[in-house]
């Protein structure tokens, strides 16, 4: 990713390397809690609630190009089993490692004599503007890349009765009586010949009565 705006100091994912410098081989350790932002998972499946508390640890380090930084972000997602759809909650841990460049160094760590005309190269890169460098887009991916793309309550989740939409889990015996299509049409016939043969045992009945009545 090319260079961006000036980014704001007072953003909690924005992080300063000034105390850091730029001699290679100095670290520099943090750990920060910061409040979840919006949309911090995998939309519409499971993630970090808006305003959660996300704990972050990390190490940074200067190297000829910029700051290599590795970190782990732990916080509680949140997310709905995709089998019985009962909400569930689990503990997220999600390592990284990125590279954020120097705007002014190339590959090599040599400053650039002029910039680069072409940015196609930069487009995937992030950079250290102004000294401060901004960890959300590392942490968005890390997030997703740590959550289950079918979350579960548990992993013997018995899931939804496909008839009825009861949970299994609740009532593991239960079940309905299936039917084979394939006899489905016969036993519709079967019951339209019972019904005709009661109406017609009827009509007998009738007319026999009606003969007697007659006889006397």
């Amino acid at each position: 990713m090319a260079p961006n705006a000036r980014l704001d100091h007072r953003n909690p994912l924005v992080f300063d390397t000034h105390e850091l410098g730029r001699r290679p081989g100095a670290l520099q350790r943090l750990t920060r809690e910061i409040d979840a932002p919006k949309d911090l998972g995998i939309q519409g499946v499971i993630g970090v609630p808006e305003g959660a508390p996300v704990e972050l640890e990390l190490r940074l380090e200067s190297v000829m190009e910029g700051v290599l930084v590795t970190g782990t972000a732990r916080a509680q997602a949140k997310g709905e089993c995709v089998r019985c759809l009962e909400p569930l909650e689990l503990a997220l841990e999600a390592d990284f490692q990125e590279m954020f460049s120097y705007p002014d160094a190339d590959d090599r760590g040599r400053v650039k004599a002029e910039p680069a005309d072409d940015a196609e190269e930069d487009e995937d890169r992030l950079f250290i503007e102004d000294g401060l460098f901004d960890l959300e887009p590392v942490l968005r991916d890390a997030v997703v890349l740590a959550l289950p793309m079918q979350p579960v309550c548990q992993d013997d989740c018995l899931g939804l009765c496909s008839e009825c939409g009861a949970r299994l889990k609740d009532d593991p015996d239960h079940h309905h009586d299936a039917v084979d299509i394939r006899w489905a049409a016969l036993q519709g016939l079967a019951g339209s010949l019972e019904d005709g043969e009661k109406d017609e045992m009827s009509g007998a009945d009738a007319e026999a009565g009606v003969d007697e009545k007659q006889e006397k």
